[in-house]
C-alpha cells in the first residue's frame, strides 16, 4: 500500500499514558511512508505531548467536534483530508464520523459490533487477554498498512527518543532547583497506589541523601496528603501549581520520578529520566501490559507470583512494597 503523500489520522481520544503509548505507532508510519502527514485525534489536555512527539505533525482536538452540528461535523472531518483513520481507542461516534466523511481507509479492533457497519478493516486481536505490551498492541491496528510482525518492546522504545518537549518557564523557586527526585503519589484513580504513607518514608530517606524531594499531582490530589508533608526544605509540595507543559519541562530535569501507573510514569520514561514504577502483578494492570517505555525505567512489583493476583481476586499487594526496594532503584 502506497500511503506516500497521504493524511493517515491516528485517534485515541484517551488518557496520556495511553496516548503516549500509542505515538510509537506513528514513528513507524513515518518510518514506511516517508511523507505522509501524521495527524493526532485526541482530547485537549493531551495535546502537549502529542505536540512534543516529532513523527506527529499535527495534533487535532475531538472536543472542537462535541458541540458542532452533525452535517458540519462531518465537513470540519472531511478538511482533514484524510486518506486512513486508525482507531487506536476505539470510540463509536468518530468510527461513524470517520464514514460519514468517506475516509477510504478505517482500521479498527474487530471487538466492537459498530466497527463492523463503520470500519473497511476489522483486526482480530484481543487486548485483555494478551501477553503483549499496550503499545505493542497498538501496532496490531497497522497490519492492513503492510505491519508483518509486532516489534519487539526494546524496538519501540527507541522511538521514545523521538519524544522532544519544549522547554517552558517554571514558577519561581523551581527553574533553579538542583538535584531533585519526583514523587507521585496520585493516579486520578486510573491504578492501584502505594500508600501515601510510604511514600513520605521515602522522601525521608531521600532528604537524609541530600536530595530535594518534590511532590507532584494536581490541585485536588495534593489536597488528599499536603498536610501529611513534613515541614522540611528539602520537601517541597508542587502539587496544583504545574501545567502540564510545565510538569513535562520539570520530569525532564529530575534526578528520578516515582510512580504507579500514571501519566507522568510515562512522561518521565519518555523523557529518559531514571523512571521507577510500581505495580501490581494483577491482569491487565500488570507491568507487562502497562510498564512506562524509555532508556531508564525500573519497575517494581511486591510478590509477581503474588497468588491472589493470579486468581484475579482483589489484592493490594503494591502496598507492600518495601521502601528500601525504590530506594535501592533510585540510587
Amino acid at each position: 500500500m502506497n500511503l506516500e503523500g497521504k493524511t493517515i489520522v491516528v485517534s485515541r481520544t484517551d488518557s496520556i499514558g495511553d496516548v503516549m503509548l500509542t505515538l510509537p505507532i506513528c514513528a513507524w508510519l513515518k518510518e514506511q511512508f516517508a511523507d505522509c502527514k501524521v495527524i493526532f485525534l485526541g482530547k485537549g489536555y493531551t495535546k502537549p505531548v502529542v505536540e512534543a512527539y516529532e513523527f506527529v505533525d499535527q495534533f487535532e482536538n475531538w472536543e472542537d467536534y462535541l458541540n458542532v452540528p452533525k452535517t458540519d461535523k462531518i465537513q470540519q472531518f472531511r478538511r482533514l483530508n484524510a486518506e486512513v483513520i486508525i482507531h487506536a481507542f476505539p470510540e463509536k461516534e468518530i468510527a461513524s464520523l470517520s464514514k460519514k466523511a468517506r475516509t477510504p481507509i478505517r482500521i479498527g479492533t474487530s471487538h466492537r459490533s459498530y466497527h463492523l457497519l463503520t470500519c473497511s478493516h476489522r483486526v482480530n486481536f484481543s487486548r485483555k487477554n494478551s501477553n503483549l505490551h499496550e503499545a505493542q498492541l497498538n501496532f496490531e491496528l497497522l497490519r492492513p498498512l503492510g505491519l508483518k510482525a509486532i516489534p519487539t518492546l526494546d524496538d519501540i522504545t527507541q522511538s521514545t527518543t523521538a519524544f522532544k518537549p519544549n522547554k517552558v518557564n517554571l514558577p519561581e523557586g523551581f527553574a533553579s532547583l538542583k538535584n531533585y527526585t519526583i514523587l507521585h503519589p496520585k493516579s486520578q484513580g486510573s491504578a492501584l497506589e502505594w500508600p501515601i504513607e510510604k511514600y513520605l518514608e521515602l522522601a525521608n530517606a531521600l532528604i537524609k541523601l541530600n536530595r530535594n524531594v518534590v511532590f507532584t499531582g494536581t490541585q485536588k490530589e495534593g489536597d488528599l496528603f499536603r498536610e501529611l508533608l513534613p515541614i522540611n526544605p528539602k520537601i517541597i509540595d508542587s502539587t496544583g501549581k504545574f501545567s502540564l507543559e510545565q510538569l513535562m519541562t520539570f520530569i525532564e530535569s529530575a534526578d528520578g520520578i516515582v510512580a504507579c501507573s500514571t501519566g507522568p510514569l510515562h512522561i518521565g520514561g519518555f523523557a529518559g529520566v531514571r523512571t521507577i514504577g510500581l505495580f501490581s502483578p494483577k491482569r491487565p494492570i500488570h507491568p507487562g501490559r502497562w510498564k512506562a517505555l524509555g532508556k531508564d525505567v525500573r519497575i517494581i512489583v511486591n510478590d509477581a507470583s503474588c497468588e491472589l493476583c493470579k486468581k484475579g481476586k482483589e489484592c493490594k499487594c503494591i502496598e507492600e512494597i518495601a521502601v528500601e526496594r525504590v530506594l535501592e532503584q533510585l540510587n
